[in-house]
């Protein structure tokens, strides 16, 4: 549903006399597939460019060099077929003064599956129901909230989310989750960009990590879990590589390679650390 291929991407667009050899800044020959009917969850440190190829993917941004393909189109065409199957919901929002009923009467058109059954629930659910304000007055987590509601409502085959929790309190949050997992079906594809990896942690089935301008790691959570260990201690097993150990009140928390494909519970904080301190391996182990 969404195939990059060999994408090269920079801001700095001096002329190039020769593509093939180029290097971009951003990214470099970056190639990345995702399928519908999963939650997947972007990860990267502070400008690895997750924002950037979440707007390459959706035609807001060009690719220098690569094919960004999405429902079987060249993203970059923006196409009417694919955008109305498209939501992207931007971290930064943008609100017009308009009421939220008023902003369902002026954009739901756009999307041919939107439900106003739905947006009534999910604005119910997240206690924003019926509120006349103006949704530029709203307080920065009401904002999100409502703009969560209606990207949810809208139906699309794909939904794009850039940080998502921000602004959310932790009730509203544990109310996105049960939301998110409720929507998602074998048609859709859902990505989320996040630094809040426990606010997602048991949302996500799918985990894309963006590093040095590459695709470090895209694997399932049954993948991970099938090929790390995640333990406290070594009291599980006591063979395997430690790709990373981090001390706490606890006991010493531990990721390692899992040769006896003992279960444990994913962790994505320690995968993240993991993965970042040990690209090489933790690649070579998911290829």
């Amino acid at each position: 549903m969404i195939q990059l291929e060999n994408i090269g991407f920079g801001y700095n667009k001096k002329k190039v006399k020769n593509p093939s050899n180029q290097k971009f800044g951003l990214f470099n020959d970056l190639s990345l597939v995702m399928e519908p009917g999963h939650i997947y969850g972007l990860l990267g440190k502070n400008g690895a460019g997750k924002t950037t190829l979440l707007k390459i993917m959706s035609g807001l941004l060009f690719p220098d060099a690569g094919t960004a393909t999405i429902l079987s189109e060249n993203a970059s065409l923006r196409k009417a077929d694919v955008l109305k199957n498209l939501y992207f919901l931007q971290e930064e929002m943008y609100v017009p003064h308009l009421t939220i009923s008023d902003f369902e009467k002026a954009y739901a058109p756009f999307y041919p599956e939107f439900s106003h059954e739905q947006f009534e629930y999910f604005l119910n659910e997240f206690e924003m129901a019926g509120l006349p304000n103006y949704m530029d007055k709203l307080s920065h987590g009401q904002k999100k909230k409502a703009l969560i509601a209606f990207a949810l409502a809208t139906n699309t085959q794909i939904l794009i989310m850039d940080e998502p929790t921000n602004g959310l309190d932790i009730p509203s949050k544990s109310v996105f989750r049960r939301l998110m997992a409720s929507s998602i079906d074998e048609r859709r594809l859902v990505i989320i960009s996040t630094h809040q990896v426990r606010d997602l942690h048991s949302l996500i089935d799918v985990v894309t990590i963006l590093d040095a301008g590459h695709i470090l790691l895209n694997a399932s959570t049954f993948e991970i879990t099938d090929k790390l260990l995640f333990d406290v201690d070594n009291t599980k097993s006591a063979d395997g590589k430690v790709f990373y150990t981090e001390e706490t009140p606890r006991g010493n928390y531990q990721v390692k390679e899992n040769v006896n494909h003992a279960d444990s519970n994913l962790d994505l904080e320690l995968l993240f650390n993991a993965a970042i301190m040990n690209k090489n391996d933790i690649s070579n182990l998911f290829k």
